[in-house]
């Protein structure tokens, strides 16, 4: 496994290690998903990567988006006659075509794949199983071994297409926008791409879709489609502090009052898509369904809430497109109302930066303050679009009327934030990059800065 460390391959390497097989693999640094597959046994080398530390006797290379054909291992492998492939056709190897519930979509995937793996578990029976591309904030896990005949919920990505390596018997599509145009090049075509991937849903499987999804999508459906506000409704009951309630009725079908334990509109329609999907396609009870959404903490790196320093409250969110930075930044008004919303934000790749720069301005306008890290890339051998940086962003925000500033490197930009923390604010750190590796740092120095005799 070469990018071990990875949310889709550690997972990978999680199910397989668990089915038997021996497995290693090479990441440049520690993370969560690296110690914890030491803990399984599987030898992941960390560092630079280099020829010789391909180990004699492997039979199969798996790499990350982020791996280039020029990786010193991926060549060794060659040289050795190995088959190299990419995540996502090993993905498409674990996934069983009977029993494999994908989840797409430009946002909510992980959180709604969580959602639906909560809802299968609630009903009993075979134990289903899930690949996800964030850990569980209660299990810190990214992977379940299914029982061999239980359901098996996937996230599906559309990036590299990924997603079009997958036989799916049902399929959740959260919502659809522009994202990842690097790879697609056009709306068109991406809008394209998910009408490959839902035709190769089973014919006699299911298609949850949400409101928002272009009907060209549904009309490529094979099979059955049910459509959030048509087939599918969802009735607010209320909210407190961004916690809502409310109630989900299909055909033939209602649930129970639903009360999530995660705040967020934006959760409310991810938790509506997976009850659906666990009712009609895999038979769960609307009951059942429920109780397992509702008792679900949350996907880590999504609106967690990384406690409470010197009074200030910190929560970190993985958006990193204009959207989700919106509706995060909507939650944390809710959740926090009357503090004063700070934001340390990390752009992901130059690409994406350049593409949502004032997608990007306008989701920020209105926070009390707003720091730009610099941008994180994690796929630069693919990533070489220019054009955009922190400084731009920066400047844009405050022409915008926003306070704002470049705060330089992870480190810089964390001192930068506390230091024009006021004592009624917030701190909302987002991005998906490497920004959560400050947890800790930020917590301590908000800790000094604001605790009596700090």
């Amino acid at each position: 496994m070469l990018g071990a460390g990875g949310a889709g391959l550690s997972g990978a390497a999680r199910l397989l290690a668990e089915a038997g097989h021996e497995v290693s693999g090479h990441d440049r640094e520690a993370s969560p998903f690296t110690e914890s597959l030491g803990a399984l046994g599987v030898s992941v080398a960390l560092g630079a990567s280099q020829a010789d530390q391909l180990p004699s006797g492997v039979e199969l290379v798996a790499r990350s988006a982020a791996i280039s054909d020029e990786d010193p291992q991926v060549q060794a492998a060659r040289a050795r006659g190995l088959e190299v492939i990419k995540y996502s056709e090993l993905l498409g190897r674990l996934c069983p075509a009977d029993r494999t519930l994908a989840v797409a979509g430009t946002h909510g995937k992980t959180t709604t794949t969580w959602m639906l793996h909560e809802a299968l578990e609630a009903a009993g029976g075979p134990a289903p199983g899930t690949l996800v591309g964030g850990l569980h904030q209660a299990r810190r896990l990214n992977a379940v071994s299914p029982d061999p005949t239980g359901w098996f919920a996937v996230e599906a990505c559309e990036y590299d297409r990924s997603f079009l390596q997958l036989q799916p018997f049902g399929a959740i599509v959260t919502n659809f926008e522009e994202d990842h145009l690097d790879c697609y090049g056009s709306l068109e075509e991406l809008e394209r791409g998910f009408c490959r991937f839902v035709d190769r849903v089973s014919a006699q499987g299911l298609v949850v879709l949400g409101a928002d999804v272009p009907d060209a999508i549904a009309d490529a459906v094979r099979g059955r489609v049910w459509r959030m506000g048509r087939e599918v409704q969802l009735d607010l009951l209320g909210q407190d502090k961004g916690y809502f309630r409310f109630q989900v009725r299909g055909p033939g079908w209602a649930t129970p009052e639903v009360q999530l334990s995660v705040p967020g509109r934006f959760n409310v329609e991810d938790a509506a898509l997976a009850i659906a999907m666990a009712v009609g396609c895999a038979g769960v009870s609307p009951a059942a369904a429920v109780r397992g959404v509702a008792e679900f903490p949350g996907a880590a790196r999504r609106f967690e809430r990384w406690g409470e320093s010197g009074g200030i409250p910190v929560v970190h969110d993985y958006a990193h497109h204009p959207t989700e930075v919106r509706v995060t930044i909507e939650a944390a008004r809710r959740a926090f109302p009357g503090r004063d919303l700070q934001v340390l934000f990390q752009p992901h790749q130059a690409s994406r930066t350049a593409r949502h720069m004032e997608g990007f301005v306008e989701a920020l306008r209105g926070t009390g303050r707003v720091v730009v890290t610099d941008v994180y890339g994690a796929r630069k051998h693919i990533d070489r679009i220019e054009g955009a940086d922190a400084a731009t962003l920066a400047s844009k925000l405050r022409r915008a009327g926003v306070d704002a500033v470049a705060g330089g490197s992870l480190m810089d930009s964390c001192g930068r934030f506390v230091e024009g923390m006021k004592p009624d604010g917030c701190a909302l750190v987002m991005g998906a990059g490497d920004i959560d590796t400050l947890k800790l740092d930020l917590l301590d120095a908000l800790a000094l800065r604001f605790t009596p005799g700090g």
